[in-house]
């Protein structure tokens, strides 16, 4: 028998979550072996949150290879804000933000009204952090079910001096080899939770009993129903002339910026109740709750193409 013999009831013992546990952990150790600086991007949504408790296991007892790093759009929720702080103060490792409204200040970033969305813009900041700090790796919570552009990336994904995405141009992944060899100025992006879905996610925040911020439960919140969106009723999304608020229990299935992130109807006050939602949704998380996502495809991939998430 040789090394990598195991009997058979051991394999059956393995389930899904521990298959894509084991893949991401893989993958967080490959970047920390092959890449000089990187950085993981963490904003206190379940996605990164889930890749806070993989480096947790990939690296622990030791300190994190990396530091955190959030682009502040100035127009998150407090809750998520709040939980950003106090889990990577929890860690003990090291939190970099970076604010888009730094970019507006420098000129960089130019929005037409103060209650714009600010999600598209955030490139601009992202990719001057990036710069700032000569990051050559840039660890994601993306996965490949939230719509099709993101489907067409790669695990580890090389950006161009410019920051720029080639979805034409892509390293080829064979047997999980991953390149991450860039010219200074260059980085990859890289998404250890790739081959996941949001059903997956919240089986592993139940399994590993992971706190998230409390708006991913049902709570009670004034809304307004717009383009079969429920709109958060907010100074920055007031309600329109003639439509009607209503007081709705709602939870976020994805948290961001507050102009364009909606909540859905639900009653789903548990991680239990929330995977039984999740396994019987139509929709994708962004597709549901995205105001400024109810756009093409091509769309999507431009703003990839450009430095986006």
């Amino acid at each position: 028998m040789g090394s990598g013999w195991r009997p058979k009831s051991m394999l059956a013992e393995r389930t899904h979550l521990d298959w894509l546990e084991s893949e991401a952990i893989y993958i967080l150790r490959e970047v920390a072996g092959q890449c000089q600086n990187p950085v993981l991007f963490f904003s206190g949504g379940k996605d990164s949150i889930c890749l806070l408790r993989l480096a947790e296991k990939a690296f622990r007892p030791g300190r994190f290879p990396f530091p955190l790093l959030h682009i502040d759009t100035g127009h998150n929720y407090p809750e998520v804000i709040e939980f950003r702080d106090r889990r990577a103060a929890e860690l003990g490792e090291r939190l970099i933000v970076r604010s888009l409204e730094d970019s507006i200040g420098r000129g960089t970033v130019r929005l037409g009204a103060e209650n714009q969305s600010r999600n598209a813009a955030q490139s601009v900041t992202l990719l001057e952090a990036i710069a700032e700090f000569a990051f050559d790796a840039a660890i994601g919570g993306a996965r490949r079910d939230e719509e099709k552009a993101r489907a067409k990336e790669r695990v580890f994904s090389f950006r161009d001096e410019l920051g720029q995405w080639d979805p034409r141009n892509q390293r080829p992944e064979l047997w999980s080899l991953y390149n991450a060899r860039v010219n200074p100025g260059e980085h990859v992006r890289v998404f250890p939770i790739s081959n996941w879905t949001e059903l997956d996610v919240w089986q592993y925040i139940a399994r590993e009993r992971l706190e998230v911020p409390s708006i991913y439960y049902a709570h009670r919140r004034p809304v307004v129903r717009r383009r079969g969106l429920v709109v958060p009723v907010t100074a920055l999304t007031p309600a329109r002339a003639g439509e009607i608020i209503e007081d709705v229990s709602v939870r976020f299935r994805t948290v961001g910026d507050i102009s364009c992130t909606c909540p859905v109807e639900s009653e789903a006050s548990t991680v239990e109740a929330i995977i039984e939602e999740t396994m019987v949704a139509r929709l994708t998380e962004r597709g549901a709750t995205r105001m400024d996502d109810q756009t093409s495809e091509a769309s999507m991939e431009r703003r990839k193409k450009e430095g986006y998430f």
